[in-house]
């Protein structure tokens, strides 16, 4: 495994991800932050940042597997969510966890969650960035 996801001692230890990501790859992929469009680029989900969530993770996967990669080769992941606070964050995380059960895999990646006033188009409430590291 290229990516082992750490709790520190010395860190206060949170549930919805690890604080720390320690890989040995020998190949970076950075992805684009992803929204929750469809294939043939529509909203998905307007008005629910959970259901936004759950389609930029479903993009995430997907935008991976192009390369050879999967949700276990993800190290960081930077989160955008437009007037971001505690009822958008809970949305937010129950969204991510709906798209985990259905691609049967865990998001505990070090992330970072960043409130916006807006995004690149109208509508669009969540945007997922994130980097992998492969062996």
């Amino acid at each position: 495994m290229s990516v082992e996801l750490v709790h520190p001692e010395g860190v206060h230890r949170v549930d919805v991800h690890h604080q720390v990501a320690d890989t040995r790859g020998t190949r970076t992929v950075y992805l684009a932050g992803q929204v929750s469009w469809d294939l043939e680029g529509n909203l998905v989900g307007r008005g629910d940042v959970a259901a936004q969530a759950e389609r930029c993770y479903l993009n995430v996967v997907a935008a991976l597997d192009a390369v050879g990669a999967t949700a276990s080769d993800l190290a960081k992941v930077v989160v955008y969510i437009v007037d971001l606070d505690e009822t958008r964050a809970e949305q937010f995380v129950a969204g991510r966890t709906r798209a985990a059960a259905a691609l049967g895999v865990e998001f505990r990646q070090p992330s970072t969650w960043i409130g916006v006033t807006a995004l690149a188009a109208p509508g669009y409430l969540v945007e997922v960035d994130a980097v992998a590291v492969l062996s």
